[in-house]
């Protein structure tokens, strides 16, 4: 028998993104991209640099935990009672890359935080590649 207080589930956004991994993590780590498609962020690539994604509904404090530059990057997402991690994984291909995010961490009690999720990040993925169109 599984103990559902304790389960916990993850979103997953994985897609195939015509650019090179480079291009990718620069829209992922420099701060002035970052915010055309996520949020206003005082980012650094720096294992243990902690930072806020601001919104108009408010801020979500995060820090980062992994950094494999062109390959994985990793951070808390720590917004109201929801604790979750954030992972970026970089996969060049012949045509680009596979880029996939996973957040984990979201509580069987929480549901408007998973459904958010689930309903936002594809949304963020669109906008991040419409940065990486207009990136040199």
């Amino acid at each position: 028998m599984t103990d559902t207080a304790t389960e916990t589930r993850s979103v997953i956004v994985e897609r195939e993104v015509a650019h090179p991994p480079e291009k990718i993590w620069r829209a992922l780590t420099q701060p002035h991209l970052i915010e055309e498609w996520l949020m206003k962020n005082e980012f650094m690539p720096e294992v243990g640099h902690q930072f806020e994604l601001k919104a108009d509904w408010g801020k979500i404090t995060c820090e980062v935990t992994a950094v494999e530059p062109n390959r994985t990057l990793a951070y808390s997402w720590d917004a109201y009672s929801l604790k979750s991690v954030v992972t970026w994984t970089l996969t060049p291909t012949e045509t680009g890359t596979r880029l996939r995010m996973e957040q984990t961490g979201f509580q069987a009690n929480q549901p408007q935080f998973y459904e958010g999720a689930q309903q936002g990040w594809p949304r963020f993925f669109d906008g991040l590649e419409k940065v990486l169109e207009k990136m040199n």
